[in-house]
């Protein structure tokens, strides 16, 4: 276990230190308020000082949106030329402002609450994301604002259109809140002789509970994340699919064969850095490969995988437009056809956006599949 320490009124002092993207324990701690100004901060940060905020709860809120506008207006421009350069700038310059931010830190008592003036009731949202508490901790100021828009997005749930309900993601668990590859997945050709389905990376449950939907009577999926799985679980009995979906972890492929596969990977090759963003990045694309290379041995002799993926990797020169066919046909896999489908997220149309070239070209494909 990780702590800090820091001294306050001559009296040092020691907690447990909780990072959610692993990042370690500060070194320099110290307290701040009030009496702060952001460009004081800003120095004391960048000096490789921790802040340890003891001042107004907004007044720290806005304290970090100052903190956020100085480190855009030091940045390096983006270069110029290809794509996957301007990517490379932009994750290193997220890195780097989160690392400025995420030094305002605050502390939580052993009930999972905050002590701060107009702080509002955080107790529920950070055991929902936490867990019940057994001793005081200290976590960055932006991770405790990313519990609490979780637990919002938990308590209220996200409309999926073509499934007709409402899903709840968990925190830590990727919300399905780019509705095309759902799409994709609701209106691709479903033999009617399709009985038994396999959900790998099931994440909120939504694949799971639209083929359920679809007609498919017996489902198993699986998640590597244990609070996926839970996230899913919840969902699935939520809607009245637990008699039919059994959601099952940390595995990709369970045991035996199925009808049909689907598979809806982290869309970037990259290393994520939280629960979070493994639904968005896929270390080593060691989940695709593990999904091509499993399908022969887990399909009935007539089932089908689909594969939901987006160009985006291609897009930004992170994956040769060759990789998949080829890691597809290596794997003994023929392809039937694909559907496809264009991006309707807000960021799609961001022209401000540095990667705005790559973000509107993108294209979102279903790709199914059946042993050679």
């Amino acid at each position: 276990m990780s702590t800090i320490d820091w001294t306050e009124d001559h009296i040092q002092h020691t907690a447990r230190w909780h990072s959610e993207n692993g990042a370690p324990a500060p070194a320099a701690v110290s307290i701040a308020d009030d009496r702060l100004s952001a460009d004081q901060a800003y120095r004391r940060i960048r000096a490789g000082e921790s802040l340890l905020w003891q001042g107004d709860f907004h007044n720290g809120r806005q304290l970090l949106q100052a903190l956020g506008r100085r480190a855009d207006r030091t940045a390096t421009a983006p270069p110029v030329g290809e794509l996957s350069a301007r990517y490379d700038h932009e994750r290193a310059r997220k890195r780097s402002r989160a690392d400025i931010l995420g030094a305002l830190l605050v502390q939580l008592d052993d009930a999972n609450d905050l002590d701060l003036r107009r702080a509002p009731d955080v107790q529920a949202a950070c055991t929902a994301a936490y867990g019940p508490a057994s001793a005081g901790r200290v976590v960055a100021f932006p991770e405790l604002l990313g519990v609490l828009s979780a637990y919002r997005w938990q308590q209220q749930g996200v409309e999926v259109p073509a499934l007709g309900a409402r899903i709840y993601p968990g925190y830590g668990v990727f919300s399905p809140t780019r509705s095309e590859y759902v799409d994709l997945v609701a209106d691709a050709p479903l033999d009617p002789e399709v009985r038994t389905a396999f959900d790998l990376g099931t994440g909120t449950g939504v694949l799971a509970a639209l083929l359920a939907q679809r007609g498919v009577s017996r489902i198993t999926a699986t998640d590597i994340n244990p609070r996926a799985v839970r996230c899913a679980t919840g969902n699935l009995t939520r809607l009245g699919y637990a008699d039919r979906i059994t959601v099952t972890g940390p595995t990709l492929y369970p045991d035996g064969r199925a009808d049909l596969v689907v598979c809806n990977p982290p869309w970037l090759p990259g290393t994520p850095t939280s629960d979070l963003e493994r639904g968005v990045y896929d270390q080593d694309q060691s989940m695709l490969t593990q999904f091509a290379h499993g399908l022969r041995a887990h399909l009935t002799p007539h089932g089908e995988g689909w594969l939901v993926l987006s160009d985006l990797a291609e897009l930004l020169g992170l994956r040769p437009a060759e990789h998949i066919p080829r890691l597809l046909d290596a794997a003994g896999l023929h392809v039937m056809g694909r559907l496809t489908t264009r991006p309707r997220h807000p960021r799609a149309a961001d022209r401000d956006d540095p990667l705005a070239a790559a973000r509107t070209a993108e294209t979102t494909s279903l790709w199914r599949l059946r042993a050679r």
